[in-house]
């Protein structure tokens, strides 16, 4: 762990903890807030540095403005570095007491964040010290990429520590465990609260994290690697979800660790007009899902009773589901443009599905359609758990989409022997899952990501590599809640209510041949002596075009 070293810092409490005349002093593992405008640069003070401690990081975070740090007062003088997290490390020198960093605002914006300075002994690793991909000498910062689908983070492998003023120890001449080899670095992940894009939040979020301590009390540990890993990991995207993630390196030999800088993400732009963090669901999404959602609140309740209306929506959402998926690995079309074609061929895919059973009759062909969908919902269900984040399924997407499919059509083969009991069974699930992915439109819930990981791994070649682990918070308990309410009592009223029914309704065009049939050999039945149809049809027209005859008479008969 690294060495906090309070007894000789205590004598500066006494002095002013506020941003003075472009100057801003720092005390070891106290936050400060700090605001700098325009052409202005800001000098971050750390005094009475303890000989004790070797190097110092000092990390600056903002919520999306980038802010500059830097080792000198002007930039083309020294190395610096601009994001939105920043940090820089420093290895003072064998009688260094104070130190001086620099911030400032790059895009010409007030920039407004908080910092902290955090000491470290020579015996705690020096993180990003055997850097070769970015551009600052020691790197202690978590990169952060992320688009649709996966967010990646990216650090410098680390070094062993050493006393100030020694040579350190070479990063590339032998793996023994005399060397940075030995190293390990665990991940960590951090959930911000839910639907909150507030500055405070974040602050909140990134002091209770900033050290080791923190991290390893609030975060979660997702994966630790080895020095001979490579120096990443990626994560599933969850646009408007804030994440922190920040890497600890451990030394096991010496029972010691250091942090680099936490780097945060939302997984989408707050300065984008279109599409950004403040306006994340579309119009199109949000009428398609609301639509979707009172469907699905209908079959949830009054499925089986409505038989058509039911495989409609199924044929529908099974048609969509799957053409989304074609169009969009096929085409370059615009998202709003693939959910249109996709709702389209849905309509044509529900249709199809009721006239099929219209036309041949065959309930088991339709039910079959029906117990795919909550196949897949389960299968999609069972791989949402920590059991989908195994190795065994992260590395090999055959052996995902294997397992995938057996879960999905084992579903099916319990309704050919309780066809009506998985009817309703599956109007309740569905639907009310319908609810959710509505509510969803609106309010962010992770419950949304049953689905659509799936989603992106059909639509994403690497998304098989993708940790993904979403946030577990109130609206997810209330939305399970919800999900678990409606669909059991979508499927105890259906139960109850088609107790004394038929299974299944009837095909129409069947029961139209048989009534034809009866009245061609029921010759008592009075329709049997009504002329066909055609027939019908041309009278009717010869009786509206034929000229009405005069009968001569005016005068009422009496009765």
């Amino acid at each position: 762990m690294s060495l906090w070293i309070w007894c000789p810092l205590l004598l500066l409490v006494c002095e002013v903890q506020a941003q003075m005349e472009n100057r801003v002093i720092f005390l070891p593992g106290t936050f400060q807030n700090v605001s700098f405008s325009q052409n202005e640069t800001v000098q971050a003070v750390v005094s009475r540095i303890p000989p004790e401690v070797a190097f110092i990081t000092l990390q600056f975070h903002t919520q999306h403005r980038n802010a500059t740090l830097s080792y000198t007062r002007i930039l083309d003088q020294g190395p610096s570095l601009t994001a939105v997290d920043s940090g820089l490390l420093t290895v003072l020198l064998p009688e260094q007491v104070s130190l001086s960093l620099f911030l400032s605002s790059p895009d010409g914006e007030t920039v407004a964040g908080t910092g902290v300075i955090l000491p470290y002994s020579s015996s705690d690793p020096v993180p990003g010290a055997c850097n070769t991909e970015f551009n600052l000498d020691i790197d202690p910062n978590v990169y952060i990429h992320y688009n649709l689908y996966e967010t990646e983070i990216r650090f410098a492998p680390a070094n062993l520590g050493n006393e100030r003023g020694e040579t350190p120890s070479p990063c590339d001449i032998s793996t023994e465990a005399t060397t940075h080899w030995r190293l390990q670095y665990d991940i960590y992940q951090y959930f911000l609260p839910e639907n909150d894009l507030s500055e405070r939040s974040l602050f909140t979020g990134i002091q209770a994290v900033a050290d080791i301590q923190g991290m390893m009390e609030n975060g979660r540990l997702v994966m630790t690697l080895l020095s001979s890993d490579m120096s990443m990991a990626v994560f599933t995207s969850i646009p408007g979800q804030g994440v922190v993630y920040s890497v600890v390196v451990r030394d096991p030999l010496l029972n010691t660790s250091t942090s680099y800088v936490p780097s945060h993400t939302y997984a989408c732009s707050f300065v984008s007009t279109l599409d950004g963090c403040q306006t994340l669901g579309k119009i199109s999404t949000k009428m398609f899902f609301t639509i979707a959602g009172m469907a699905g609140l209908f079959v949830c309740f009054f499925g089986h009773r409505f038989f058509k209306c039911e495989l409609f929506c199924m044929g529908f959402s099974f048609a969509t589901f799957f053409f989304f998926v074609l169009v969009t690995r096929t085409t370059g079309l615009e998202y709003d443009m693939c959910l249109a074609v996709s709702a389209v061929i849905g309509v044509v895919g529900g249709v199809m599905l009721v006239m099929s059973w219209w036309r041949f009759g065959s309930v088991m062909a339709c039910i079959v359609v029906v117990g795919l969908m909550l196949g897949f919902l389960i299968a999609s269900t069972v791989l949402f758990t920590p059991l989908g984040d195994l190795d065994v399924f992260r590395r090999s997407d055959a052996v995902f989409w294997v397992t995938f499919c057996c879960i999905m059509l084992i579903v099916p083969l319990f309704f050919v022997r309780w066809p009506r009991e998985g009817n309703i069974i599956t109007c309740g699930v569905v639907g009310a899952y319908a609810v959710v992915l509505a509510v969803n439109a609106y309010i962010y819930t992770s419950l949304s990501y049953i689905s659509l990981n799936i989603l992106k791994r059909f639509l994403n070649h690497n998304f098989s590599a993708v940790f993904t682990d979403v946030p577990f918070q109130a609206i997810d308990y209330i939305m399970i809640t919800v999900w678990v309410v409606l669909g059991v009592s979508g499927m105890v009223l259906q139960l109850y209510r088609e107790r004394s029914r038929p299974f299944f309704p009837p095909s129409p065009y069947l029961m139209w041949l048989q009534e034809r049939e009866r009245r061609k050999t029921n010759v008592l039945d009075p329709s049997h002596h009504c002329p066909p149809l055609p027939n019908r049809l041309l009278a009717r027209v010869r009786q509206l075009t034929k000229r009405m005859e005069s009968a001569g008479e005016h005068t009422p008969l009496l009765l």
